[in-house]
């Protein structure tokens, strides 16, 4: 029987022990993402989820952290701009980017250190979805 990919579900982003606070402060105050309810069975594991457009962002606490400096994901966005003024407003640093060709793009590391990538294609045909 062929197999299919439909896409990715979710995406685990490594994070201290003890990072709960923080992360629910980071992606729900200022990414505005709703938090999601985990399972109950990986409740004692610790960390926290979030909803991101139609996707989710797990934050699981690793004992052994490093942050991911250049490995990251990158979120689509409408609006980038009003997006980069409201990190920015709340303390967070921009690296901008002009690299990629059709889209407008900014990094912000999260409150561990992990880079995350925000970007706006311009012209959707540069863009294959």
């Amino acid at each position: 029987m062929p197999f299919s990919f439909h896409g990715i579900d979710h995406i685990q982003l490594a994070a201290p022990k003890g990072c709960e606070s923080e992360a629910r402060h980071f992606f729900s105050n200022i990414l505005m993402w709703q938090e999601i309810p985990k399972p109950e069975a990986l409740q004692k594991n610790g960390g926290v989820w979030f909803r991101c457009g139609a996707h989710q962002v797990h934050i699981g606490v690793d004992p052994h952290f490093t942050p991911a400096k250049k490995a990251h994901p990158a979120f689509y966005v409408q609006n980038l701009e009003d997006l980069r003024e409201h990190i920015v407003a709340n303390g967070y640093t921009v690296q901008e980017d002009a690299l990629l060709p059709g889209a407008e793009r900014f990094y912000v590391m999260d409150p561990f250190g992990n880079r995350l990538e925000f970007l706006e294609w311009m012209h959707t045909e540069n863009h294959v979805r």
